[in-house]
């Protein structure tokens, strides 16, 4: 019966369906029609191969039409592992029949693949608008998919972000997704001073600050008045903005240090005689002409002992000059 509806079909036009978007895919397919014994077997089997391309065509239009190229890549990547599994397979029934079963095992690849893609992959947007280039699985042509946003709108939130005085706070508003923009779309970062979400603020509040390739910013060296409500947008070159996340910048004061107090003692009275420490002008001087008389009368002291020493060290010396001057003499005699 299957035969019977192939046969049935035979006039559809072949369509270049996701898999046959892929040369070696056709390539395949060709090889295997050409492979037939006879040239009645070959006539069958392109019919068969046309049936498989409108049972793709109809999986993939069950699924948006529309492939990526790592899907395609990865169907076209495990068909071609089972197509090489079952040429080298010897075969003992009828070779249509197995080629049938071969290439539904094809389109079973494909639906797998799809059903992924487009649960998975297709819009992975959860908030803002996302173009991205996609194959059309009916023209194997790459066109744009447009994925809205599932919310409506592209402002995707706000995130609060604690920081201190004298430290830094990093903004980054990448989400995986924006890889997928056509294009070259730019992160246009705003700031509106004051508190952060004490009032509503509008798009004439914020003051431009950077507009950069990359998805982050960082503030270094923070202080107080640095604090408020900041603004990441993801735009195009013509302005369309994709996607805007609002961060609640908060810098917290440092405590301030506490000093010391610096403990003097007090000052005493002046003149008062009971204290050691600030002596009175009247005391001060006979002070000072005690020092002086005690060290006149150390120096004239210490001279007079030197000069008894020297005495004494003189009589010693001349005391034995005489003792040996008199044992000479007496050697002489």
């Amino acid at each position: 019966m299957l035969l019977i509806l192939v046969s049935l079909l035979c006039c559809v036009p072949a369509a270049n369906t996701c898999l046959q978007c892929d040369r070696r895919i056709r390539l395949l397919h060709e090889d295997l029609a050409l492979s037939a014994p006879t040239v009645d077997d070959q006539i069958e089997m392109k019919k068969i191969c046309d049936y498989a391309y409108v049972t793709y065509r109809e999986t993939s239009w069950e699924r948006k039409g529309v492939i990526d190229p790592t899907t395609l890549y990865r169907a076209r990547t495990e068909y071609q592992s089972e197509f090489d599994s079952f040429l080298k397979t010897p075969h003992t029934g009828s070779v249509t029949f197995e080629a049938i079963q071969i290439l539904e095992k094809g389109r079973k690849i494909l639906e797998k693949h799809l059903d992924t893609f487009i649960r998975d992959g297709l819009c992975p947007n959860k908030c803002g608008l996302l173009k991205r280039r996609v194959m059309d699985c009916f023209s194997c042509r790459y066109k744009i998919y447009i994925c809205p946003s599932p919310s409506g709108q592209q402002n995707c939130g706000e995130y609060p972000v604690q920081a201190e005085e004298g430290g830094q706070a990093v903004l980054n508003c990448f989400l995986p997704w924006h890889r997928l923009l056509l294009g070259r779309p730019e992160y246009h970062y705003s700031w509106a001073p004051g508190v952060p979400g004490t009032e509503k603020l509008k798009d004439s509040d914020f003051k431009a600050l950077v507009v950069t390739d990359d998805s982050s910013v960082v503030l270094n060296q923070l202080n107080a008045n640095e604090q408020g409500t900041y603004r990441c947008s993801l735009q195009g070159r013509n302005g369309t903005i994709f996607y805007r996340i609002t961060f609640l910048l908060a810098v917290a004061s440092l405590p301030e240090q506490t000093l010391r107090p610096v403990i003097s003692l007090p000052c005493m009275p002046h003149g008062d005689n009971h204290s050691p420490f600030q002596p009175t002008a009247g005391l001060l001087v006979p002070v000072i002409a005690m020092v002086t008389a005690l060290s006149l009368a150390a120096g004239v002291g210490l001279t007079v002992v030197l000069g008894m020493m020297m005495s004494q060290r003189r009589a010693v010396e001349d005391l034995r000059r005489r003792r040996k001057e008199e044992e000479n003499t007496q050697k002489t005699v």
